[in-house]
């Protein structure tokens, strides 16, 4: 197939473009800069210039290609993150890819996580959606809009990424909390510690993108879920024995002056489950667990 694939260049699509290409698939990625240009010519994809904000342009993308995997999405974690702005952005390149494939049943895979669940500690399953008026709501409508799109003759599925996708290279949520561990002379957990973090590591998850693109039946929300939920008391100590720091509970009201924006995340309890993605692709997880990253020791370099 002919794959046009945004966020091409970023931490997990990076190792999509990479898994598509060992594949004997075609790969078109869409690049903001000279940079990620370079960057997936050395990978042997092909480029397309442009971003989120350019919606005729990935409609155009998506109309050349056979398939399309919309990864992209405004991480900007450098100031004040907008989330509500980076989902409304997200949902009208959805809207334009969609439109562009309507009624051809080309496969049209999009990025969303385990997170939107919010299932108050229950374990999430493929069959579960957002709950209206929930943080994870808003993430939750592009979803729906996607899956919506398999009534108009699309094969659209969503691929939910755990909230920790590790491996080298990764700048996203351990990354933070390994720097925070730093600053502040300790690794923290908030109470006792027993919230859970579903984790997958980058290998599995473009593994799962790929599948998806081939076999997933319109309509799927699939779960890129490798272990169903690691207690964050857990990731905590791993950390503080790699630097070597001590490990401390802090209460609920010390957790934003401690972690800052990053304090929501931290006590978030959304454990999430597999089962029926393997049934599904015939997708078994290998990579190794998020602890076992952590104590092999490259996110500490």
């Amino acid at each position: 197939m002919r794959v046009f694939v945004t966020g091409a260049t970023g931490f997990i699509g990076s190792a999509v473009v990479r898994e598509l290409l060992d594949a004997g698939h075609q790969v078109t990625g869409l690049a903001r800069s000279d940079t990620s240009a370079a960057a997936l010519t050395a990978a042997g994809a092909e480029v397309r210039r442009g971003d989120l904000a350019d919606p005729a342009g990935l409609a155009e993308g998506a109309a050349a290609a056979d398939a399309v995997a919309h990864l992209a999405f405004i991480h900007d974690f450098s100031g004040e993150f907008d989330f509500a702005a980076a989902c409304a952005a997200d949902l009208r390149a959805i809207e334009a890819i969609g439109a562009a494939l309507e009624g051809s049943d080309k496969p049209f895979v999009v990025s969303s996580g385990t997170a939107l669940l919010q299932g108050g500690g229950r374990v999430g399953t493929e069959e579960d959606t957002s709950v209206p008026g929930t943080f994870g709501a808003v993430r939750g409508r592009n979803e729906d809009a996607a899956i919506a799109l398999a009534e108009r003759g699309v094969r659209s599925a969503s691929v939910r990424f755990a909230p920790t996708v590790h491996g080298r290279g990764d700048h996203g949520f351990v990354h933070m909390l390994i720097g925070i561990a730093r600053e502040k002379g300790f690794a923290a957990y908030v109470g006792d510690g027993t919230n859970r973090w579903p984790a997958v590591h980058r290998t599995d998850a473009a593994r799962l993108v790929r599948l998806a693109l081939e076999h997933a039946p319109a309509g799927a929300r699939l779960h890129a879920v490798g272990e169903e939920g690691i207690p964050f008391r857990d990731i905590a100590k791993a950390i503080g024995t790699r630097l070597n720091l001590p490990v401390r509970s802090i209460t609920p009201e010390e957790a934003p002056p401690h972690f800052g924006w990053l304090a929501h995340v931290t006590t978030l309890d959304t454990p999430a489950s597999n089962t029926l993605t393997r049934k599904w692709l015939a997708w078994e997880p290998t990579g190794p667990g998020l602890i076992e990253d952590l104590e092999e020791g490259h996110y500490f370099d």
